[in-house]
């Protein structure tokens, strides 16, 4: 045999508790052939030397939305407005540079093609304030808005979208588990939170599938900078998180041409699945999708994962579903504000039990500890009932849990995926929204691994920051802006624990532990080479990302990484060194 690639001089982290540690790692059609001695006497098509560099498992975000955030790449971004002045002036930019021409390619085959498509808005960056649609109908004109919130949960527009929804009356209803927020006169203020953006969203929806491949292709590349070789897409195909009916084709079209440059596990949202005829087990009608096809359908590179179901909203946005009421914050008065369910409990369980029945797993959104609840209920219901699931079931989030739901969460087997990122930017509002009584119930990790709860690594991206390194330091510090410690200081994680968030855990939530997660003989070759070690580096965050490989093939290299024909002759110094590379 002749491997196709052969690692030398590294520092292997391997993930694997029988052989931790490893120096060399051969390839052969896409797979790990043997560590270290098991190399002995093989030759390989190409020799890299790593000089010392840091090799671990490939990086799996196990929760984001990956077309969103490509088409956001292609969107006016407005993160990095502090207050809403500057916010406005990025507005009165956009309108002057986006022509109505090129918002049509960008949002696809909508019915208005001059949309003024927006990105990145959070009021914690604008102290708590929400913009005034009066200044933003000034700038926009007739020109509709939708400017969506980085939770996902809320957006904001202007009086022109609203009109083309006809949604601008005092008398137009709120849409089940949605709101229109308006002024005590009746009059819009602008934000439409959870269902109500569909009104607006439904206008400019679907997306082309060029638009949905070009995003995949911007967001995939910039997942390989960053050493990610999986995802999970957190929504696909409908409801307010989908892009389009045809979703599935655009991921496929974008595998065949080779624009997606990671492996992709999608969880199409329950609204798009539908009854199915033909002979079932006793209990619900089973919903699913045609063909009877459902979770673990697909190969290696593309699959399907669990049906996604929305329970309840946003902390940030203070619409999860929680057992106490909000606090009263910064002029906010919360009393009697406990969240709410995107639809009534029973009308969720039997939508969900219809497509657990027709061999699906369940990954419910779940922030709130009372939707957490529910959660648990309905998924162990559906267990019991069915049986279990080999993709297994998932709570998105949980980023509020009680003590005694723990030990629920390990024995259903659920998989829970708590985001890190949000610490730093989320944390300060989100601990002012809670109290300190409860915030020890917050975006836990060490006590779901001490529960024996299985702890998947993810982003949420681009809701919040999808950087993975900066998520293993988020784990281990749990610091936010204002340098404060986030929830309970004792659930950090060490760096160990960090890593295997993004590797061993989040393959071990999207049922791939069998090909991926470690870096083991006969699982897909998917690494990460990395400028030093995140185990024993001062910040995991300064860490550099010098190479991503899925299934042997770079999908990303740093300029000084070369690879050297096994005939040639052995340099007399490493052909790729981590030192010129730290600049």
């Amino acid at each position: 045999m002749k491997l196709d690639l052969l690692l030398r001089n590294a520092d292997i982290i391997t993930m694997d508790e029988r052989r931790p540690h490893a120096t060399s790692l051969g390839v052969w059609q896409g797979r790990i052939v043997g560590l270290d001695n098991d190399l002995d006497g093989l030759e390989a098509a190409e020799v890299l030397d790593l000089g010392g560099a840091t090799v671990t498992p490939g990086f799996i975000d196990a929760h984001c939305h990956t077309t969103w955030f490509g088409l956001g790449l292609g969107e006016l971004d407005v993160s990095a407005a502090r207050g809403l002045n500057q916010l406005y002036a990025l507005l009165e930019a956009g309108m002057a540079a986006d022509s109505p021409a090129e918002a049509a390619a960008t949002a696809g085959s909508g019915p208005a093609p001059d949309w003024l498509l927006a990105t990145g808005f959070s009021q914690q960056q604008h102290g708590g304030e929400f913009p005034d649609i009066t200044v933003l109908d000034r700038i926009t004109g007739d020109r509709p808005l939708f400017m969506r919130h980085n939770s996902g949960h809320m957006a904001v527009v202007n009086t022109a979208a609203l009109r083309l929804a006809g949604a601008e009356p005092a008398s137009f209803p709120d849409p089940d588990g949605g709101v229109i927020v308006r002024d005590d006169g009746g009059r819009p203020t602008g934000l439409v939170q959870e269902t109500a953006q569909q009104l607006v969203q439904q206008l400019i929806l679907p997306y082309s599938s060029e638009a949905i491949e070009a995003a995949l292709e911007r967001a995939t590349s910039y997942y390989a900078a960053e050493g990610i070789t999986s995802f999970t897409e957190a929504g696909i195909g409908g409801g307010w998180i989908g892009h389009s009916p045809v979703e599935l084709a655009a991921y496929q079209r974008a595998a065949s041409a080779g624009r997606l440059h990671a492996r992709a596990q999608l969880m199409p949202v329950l609204d798009v699945l539908h009854p199915l005829g033909g002979p079932h087990p006793p209990g619900a009608a089973p919903a699913g999708l045609d063909l009877g096809i459902a979770s673990g359908f697909g190969g290696d590179f593309l699959s399907l994962g669990p049906a996604k179901v929305f329970l309840d909203g946003s902390l940030l946005g203070e619409t999860a579903a929680v057992s106490q009421d909000y606090c009263s914050h910064g002029g906010t008065d919360n009393t009697g504000n406990t969240g709410y369910f995107q639809a009534e409990p029973e009308a969720l369980r039997d939508k969900i039990e219809a497509a657990y029945a027709a061999g699906w797993s369940i990954a419910a959104h779940a922030i709130g500890d009372r939707a957490v609840d529910l959660a648990i209920d309905i998924i162990s219901g559906c267990a019991a009932k069915y049986g279990p699931r080999a993709v297994p079931n998932r709570i998105e989030h949980a980023s509020m849990t009680r003590p005694e739901q723990l030990p629920r969460l390990a024995a259903a087997g659920i998989a829970v995926t708590p985001q890190a990122s949000f610490f730093f930017d989320g944390g300060d509002g989100m601990t002012a929204s809670l109290g300190p009584e409860r915030l020890g119930w917050a975006y836990r990790a060490a006590s779901f691994l001490k529960a024996g709860v299985t702890l998947a690594g993810s982003s949420d991206r681009p809701v919040a920051d999808g950087n993975v390194l900066r998520g293993m330091q988020a784990f281990v510090d749990r610091r936010t802006a204002s340098g404060a410690v986030f929830g309970n200081q004792d659930e950090r994680l060490n760096p160990l624990q960090a890593l295997a968030a993004y590797t061993t855990g989040a393959a071990a939530a999207t049922g791939t532990s069998g090909v991926k997660g470690s870096l083991t003989a006969g699982k897909l070759a998917d690494f990460t080479i990395l400028s030093g070690s995140p185990l024993s580096a001062g910040s995991i965050a300064e860490l550099q990302v010098l190479a991503t490989a899925v299934g042997g093939t770079f999908t990303f290299r740093t300029p000084g990484m070369q690879l050297r024909p096994s005939d040639e002759p052995a340099a007399t110094t490493p052909y790729f060194s981590t030192a010129t590379n730290r600049s």
